[in-house]
């Protein structure tokens, strides 16, 4: 395991707005924190009738499978960020605006147990993309969003935003 990939990114590494999810993470190794998190996430996920995935604990917000489709959305662009930064491309990357990729994606006319199988196929090949890399490329940087950002944070991010949202799912969604 790299020394990187066992350390906290410092707070330099990511946008403010991306503590919170860093904060969440234990300290230890983040391939095996993300791989853990697939059976995690799964197990919760299996907990929830198919009548209830379409749920949303008040009006304007996002009912259970979009809260699941904008984790796996989210990880794909951090992980796309990670690979671009990873491999030393120095473009910067763009934002993206959340509420947009909800609207636009339909997710509520699918199944809340095939979302959950393309959680754990996109979280398979988040943890391939990271497993290899060396010490060099976990410290890269880059800009995405007019923001500085490491591979290593971007990890972290992935990992965190995981569970906060999973936590959110539990406390707004599972005890209404």
């Amino acid at each position: 395991m790299s020394q990187a990939a066992a350390t906290k990114p410092a707070p330099t590494e990511h946008a403010p707005e991306f503590s919170e999810y860093v904060a969440l993470v234990a300290e230890g190794d983040i391939i095996q924190t993300l791989d853990h998190q697939i059976e995690n996430s799964l197990s919760l996920l299996r907990t929830i009738p198919s009548d209830k995935a379409n749920f949303r604990y008040a009006p304007g917000k996002w009912s259970v499978k979009e809260l699941l489709g904008h984790v796996i959305d989210s990880e794909r662009i951090f992980s796309y960020r990670a690979l671009s930064f990873a491999r030393n491309d120095k473009t910067p990357l763009p934002g993206y605006e959340q509420e947009d990729y909800v609207r636009d994606a339909d997710f509520d006319r699918r199944t809340l147990a095939d979302m959950a199988e393309e959680f754990a196929t996109v979280r398979r090949a988040t943890i391939q993309l990271f497993r290899p890399l060396n010490e060099t490329e976990w410290l890269r940087h880059g800009k995405a969003n007019e923001n500085d950002v490491s591979v290593r944070a971007l990890a972290y991010i992935i990992a965190g935003h995981e569970l906060h949202h999973m936590g959110v799912l539990r406390s707004r969604y599972l005890e209404s």
